[in-house]
């Protein structure tokens, strides 16, 4: 029976790849970073990852930690009993209550050539947004809709801005004599 072509063949070193990159591709594959700083600071290397999870009271198989109603056709519905750990790290668990319950801020904005397309029709224009269509400054052809969607994003994303800037409208200008 023949041999494979290239069984015999001596292994030779690749002097194109780089071990030391590649050991650490391997490390990174085998241990990925936790994001979390909480799970991170508690996790333990020498402990399997369905250990350290347990210990910190959170769920490694979701599927085994909610008891599931078995339905049967015949006699009493049986429930499977979810195993019981024992929580070594509690702290870990009220941290990420904690961190979950506090509210969710805000954060979007809009570009300063939109928050000046937008105080410009309203300058301009009011509140009439087919005029606003129809103005000379409207580059993209924006339907009125599409202008009063964005006047409204502008509303909700800076409401003391929009304040501010009705009003400065609403001031009257002093008179030059």
């Amino acid at each position: 029976m023949p041999k494979a072509k290239k069984s015999g063949k001596r292994k030779k070193f690749d002097y194109n790849q780089d071990r030391k990159k590649m050991k650490k591709k391997f490390i990174k594959k085998c241990n990925p970073r936790i994001e979390n700083s909480q799970i991170r600071n508690a996790w333990d290397d020498k402990k399997s990852m369905a250990r350290n999870l347990q210990e910190m009271g959170l769920a490694f198989d979701p599927n085994r930690t909610l008891p599931i109603k078995k339905q049967r056709i015949f006699g009493d519905d049986k429930v499977t009993k979810a195993p019981v750990g024992i929580v070594t790290k509690p702290y870990v668990l009220n941290q990420l209550e904690e961190e979950a319950n506090r509210p969710e801020k805000d954060i979007k904005t809009l570009s300063s050539d939109l928050i000046e397309y937008a105080q410009y029709m309203i300058r301009e224009h009011k509140d009439d947004f087919k005029a606003m269509a129809r103005d000379e400054k409207n580059y993209y052809q924006d339907t009125p809709k599409q202008i009063k969607r964005k006047i409204n994003e502008y509303k909700r994303c800076h409401p003391a801005h929009y304040e501010a800037f009705i009003d400065s409208l609403a001031a009257p200008q002093p008179m030059i004599q």
